[in-house]
């Protein structure tokens, strides 16, 4: 049997994704708040997650009319003891979540925490006990209090770095007794791909943008080292992890310029666990840096504290590969904010994502070889259009299909000798898409009565994936089959 008998099968989401009830209980507003949905027809930019000051300034001011989904969420907040019975229907071992910030300090450097954030998510911890499902907690996932953008302009500022820690201690003595498994900061690469979104940066106020997105990283960096640090004196056994969106590049062609350019581009990627798991900056960054003129304010003990306090585990988000070219030509493809070329070998979701499961045995193979730390998938999943029949039904096959043949390579990878510790599928259940702040972008085993303009009356539908996971979670991953009774 190539799983462990305590391999962490479950699902992954985020605060800002599916709680909703954005200004209960003390509540304070965070980055999430302020990401408008677009429909498709009207978007003009790639990243329609980058939000600017005076877009900010406009929705504060009133003078701003659009809509903010994840302020609605799908209403976890409310329904979460339902989710999680479903969760624990499914057979789940772990559920991924994450701690919205300002709940706890709703401006991000209040003096005291708010009770009833802290009570919240303690209530949510017990139901999960309840039926012996993990909870595997991220600390920041998309969710910087407004209060730190506003003063600080986020991430940009070392003093967040104190915030930070001073929220996590909060949590790690409140939660000590109920979780495990930690993770400090959310697919961390996304600071140099959208700021807002990973930081907090606004970055229209930036003179040196990209000088000021690897300067937050750094604090990032020392930000979770920290935290480490704080969590082994906490909570001895528990562990922390670090996750990183895993953005895979093949060369295009064997032109070495292509092989080459891969490699970089891959080097770039692994650079975020490089620092996390073996404590450093590697070498090709600091190159990167004086190419382009990046130089980091790196204060006395900094570098120490990344060597000392490394992570415990990895994990990561994987969707799919691209593929670059050193030249033109190809095809142009995009995915998960990243640009490249149309691989010719793999079939695409209906948001273009390439699908490669193939891809996810060779990543985890690489990331093995190069850390030697034990793996966790814990985002991988497929976005797609799903209808909901007139009986209440979702037919989602090829949802089947997707998850199916990327876990039989997972299986591949563990008889390869990689040391895997579960897999979190992303979205178990329907949420607002971080992306693209839209609900028809479904990942979920649950269907929820949603769309993209808000209308819907949030009931919860059970598809076909969700008797099929369950099926494969009750074998450990052995049974795999698609025919599953609906």
């Amino acid at each position: 049997m190539a799983f462990t008998k305590d391999f962490l099968w479950g699902g992954a989401t985020a605060a800002n994704q599916i709680e909703g009830a954005y200004d209960e209980a003390g509540k304070g507003l965070s980055a999430a708040d302020f990401v408008e949905y677009i429909p498709k027809e009207k978007r003009e930019k790639d990243n329609s997650m980058e939000v600017d000051s005076e877009v900010i300034k406009r929705i504060l001011a009133g003078g701003h009319d659009g809509r903010f989904p994840k302020r609605e969420g799908i209403d976890f907040y409310h329904r979460y003891k339902e989710d999680i019975r479903m969760f624990a229907e499914m057979g789940f071992k772990s559920f991924r979540l994450s701690i919205h910030w300002s709940r706890i300090f709703p401006k991000g450097y209040d003096g005291e925490p708010n009770e009833a954030g802290l009570q919240y998510y303690e209530d949510m911890f017990k139901e999960l006990k309840k039926y012996d499902i993990e909870p595997v907690v991220t600390l920041s996932h998309y969710e910087t209090p407004y209060g730190l953008i506003e003063k600080y302009n986020g991430w940009k500022s070392r003093e967040v770095i104190d915030h930070f820690v001073r929220y996590a201690e909060t949590v790690f003595n409140r939660y000590k007794d109920y979780v495990k498994y930690w993770m400090t900061f959310n697919e961390i690469n996304i600071m140099n791909i959208s700021p807002y979104t990973g930081g907090g940066v606004l970055s229209d106020l930036e003179e040196k943008p990209k000088q000021t997105s690897y300067q937050a990283l750094h604090h990032q960096f020392v930000a979770s080292s920290i935290a480490t640090k704080k969590l082994r004196e906490i909570a001895p056994d528990a562990l922390m992890g670090c996750m990183l969106a895993r953005m895979s590049f093949y060369p295009y062609t064997s032109n070495p310029a292509d092989v080459l350019l891969a490699q970089q581009e891959n080097q770039k990627n692994l650079m975020y666990t490089d620092v996390h798991a073996r404590g450093e900056y590697p070498n090709f960054i600091k190159r990167f840096f004086k190419e382009n003129n990046i130089e980091l304010d790196i204060k006395d003990g900094d570098l120490e504290l990344l060597r000392e306090y490394p992570v415990d585990y990895i994990s990561f988000s994987y969707y799919m590969s691209m593929t670059v070219s050193a030249s033109e030509g190809g095809e142009e493809t995009s995915g998960n904010l990243v640009r490249g070329v149309k691989n010719p070998y793999l079939e695409a979701s209906d948001w273009g994502w390439q699908i490669d499961p193939i891809g996810l045995r060779v990543v985890l193979n690489d990331m093995w070889d190069r850390y030697q730390k034990p793996l966790f998938i814990v985002e991988n999943g497929l976005g797609a259009y799903d209808e909901l029949t007139e009986d209440k039904k979702v037919y989602d096959d090829y949802r089947i299909d997707y998850l199916k043949k990327h876990i039989e390579q997972m299986s591949e990878a563990i008889e390869d000798g990689v040391n895997l510790m579960g897999y979190l599928s992303w979205g178990p259940i329907d949420l607002v898409s971080m992306s693209t702040s839209e609900m028809s972008k479904r990942y979920g085993y649950i269907y929820v009565d949603k769309d993209d303009d808000g209308n819907g009356t949030l009931d919860r539908y059970r598809k076909k994936s969700f008797n099929w996971y369950k099926q494969v979670i009750e074998t450990n991953g052995e049974n795999l089959d698609t025919d599953v009774d609906y």
